[in-house]
């Protein structure tokens, strides 16, 4: 504890700045350290909880498991989130219980092994859990039929469980029809002249009467009631269908019922689609693009302390040159943050001038070669010299690092990645080509979607959303981003700029 605490200075500068809580132990699962956001989180003020058992934040219930739990983990010393497939919960000063998340970091520090617990509060994530289940439940269990469909392509994206059970087609086969598909009395223009107002917004609801038919042929009268929606980001029209045949007489009380689930079916889907984006995008950005590289720059800075001799001088530099990486990384994210919203609220500014296409290229594979692993190697492009560009200088240079950097990312040691520029069919063609794990066939359709990250490239750092941002902004000033690829051979990125951009 005390070898902990002549760093405690560093520990402090860093980690009051996080919002999740810190907790450090020793071997001995007694508290050495915790940040102000622990303390409020657990109820302590202070300095309160230094020297007390760990067990002291765990429900009673799970002490007898625990112990044993941390004194395993101590000795494998691997990073790892804390109690992955179940439920994890802490309790506060006044008893009260509530759930956590929690990552589990081990260090070294002066020969002795630490655990560096880094703790979320999710009660209210848990809370819109519940509620989305419920949302969801409702959906799954009506006793209405109810259509989820595109509202351009108008091919259905989900329905219910009655709608299939009434209709006789399953899920997979729903995906393949259309709501023309199973009204027999109705035409394209008579259905497009009932939900264009919904598109022009001259109306929130349309209700009409027709006939649907199930996959046996049977026809059967209902009542249809369709809402425009939002389905992340695309428009969507929710349908709630009303098998009429021995309810002709519908009150008005069951269709004020029905028009208020609509809404609120309308209101869950829609969260559930925000929740799952927040969860999978900001929480896996901010909580691991973040948290990971402060935490190696906690370490290091701490471990920095240790190499006080003139002699070990070679160790301290490790230690700058991983600050620096990390310091490096997270700018790079900024960077990449800042770029989409200026993307999305329009207030890109390009600067639209002529320069040598050797400037980007010898700026970019100089900063590039500061990333390379050991015996990789860039191979620069040939008779670039006299090649005059009017374009935006930053664009190009983002694009170029973002295909250059991935290249290195993705690519084994030993290997070249090849920078190539040619003329083309009235266009110039810059080319990244790597030898690296290349991207699987079914996913190439995603690769410029935001956030997309293929599987077999999900153990790297990265935010998926260079590729996103490199496309949007050589498209905004008349250029293309194109690829080909093969999984475990490499990848070919190319940048295509038209020849009037070429001086």
């Amino acid at each position: 504890m005390q070898s902990f605490q002549k760093n405690s200075e560093i520990f402090n500068l860093l980690s009051e700045g996080v919002s999740e809580g810190i907790i450090v132990v020793n071997t001995e699962q007694l508290i050495v350290a915790t940040n102000s956001s622990a303390g409020r989180m657990f109820g302590y003020k202070k300095g309160e909880l230094l020297g007390k058992p760990l067990e002291t934040l765990i429900p009673r219930r799970y002490h007898h498991n625990h112990g044993q739990n941390v004194e395993h983990f101590i000795e494998k010393s691997e990073r790892r989130q804390m109690g992955q497939g179940r439920d994890l919960h802490g309790v506060r000063k006044n008893g009260d219980e509530f759930p956590v998340e929690a990552g589990l970091n081990p260090f070294k520090l002066y020969d002795e092994t630490y655990v560096m617990a880094l703790v979320i509060d999710i009660t209210e994530r848990k809370i819109k859990e519940k509620e989305l289940s419920h949302w969801a439940r409702i959906f799954d269990e009506s006793l209405n039929e109810i259509y989820v469909f595109h509202a351009i392509s108008l091919h259905f994206l989900n329905v219910n469980k009655e709608a299939q059970r009434n209709m006789g087609y399953d899920l997979e086969e729903f995906k393949a029809l259309t709501p023309l598909d199973i009204k027999p009395h109705m035409d394209a223009p008579q259905f497009k002249l009932l939900i264009d107002p919904l598109l022009r917004g001259e109306r929130d609801k349309v209700k009409f009467e027709t006939d649907h038919k199930r996959k046996d042929g049977s026809i059967y009268p209902v009542e249809v009631h369709i809402q425009l929606s939002i389905l992340g980001e695309e428009q969507v029209f929710v349908a709630i269908i009303l098998d009429i045949t021995e309810r002709k007489n519908y009150t008005e009380k069951l269709e004020k019922k029905v028009q208020e689930r609509t809404k609120q079916l309308t209101e869950a889907l829609a969260k559930e689609k925000e929740l799952n984006e927040l969860k999978t995008r900001f929480l896996s950005l901010v909580s691991h693009e973040f948290k990971t590289p402060l935490s190696s720059i906690l370490t290091s800075i701490t471990l920095l302390a240790k190499y006080t001799e003139g002699h070990q001088q070679e160790k301290r530099d490790k230690h700058v040159d991983t600050i620096k990486n990390k310091v490096r990384y997270l700018d790079t994210i900024l960077t990449d943050f800042l770029s989409v919203e200026r993307l999305d609220s329009g207030k890109v500014n390009y600067n639209i001038e002529d320069f040598p296409l050797s400037k980007v290229i010898n700026e970019v594979v100089y900063g590039a070669n500061m990333l390379l692993k050991s015996g990789q190697q860039i191979t620069y492009p040939e008779n670039i010299d006299d090649i005059f560009i009017r374009f935006d200088e930053r664009t190009l240079e983002l694009a170029l690092s973002n295909l250059i950097h991935n290249a290195i990312k993705y690519s084994p040691e030993d290997t070249t990645i090849d920078l190539v520029v040619s003329n083309g069919a009235g266009n110039i063609l810059i080319q990244v080509v790597d030898r690296g794990i290349g991207i699987p066939i079914k996913e190439q359709k995603y690769i410029f979607n935001r956030y997309f990250r293929a599987e077999n490239a999900l153990l790297n750092q990265g935010t998926g959303i260079g590729l996103n941002i490199a496309k949007q902004h050589l498209e905004n000033l008349g250029s293309t981003i194109e690829f080909s690829s093969e999984e475990n051979k490499g990848s070919i990125f190319t940048i295509v700029i038209p020849l009037e951009n070429i001086n």
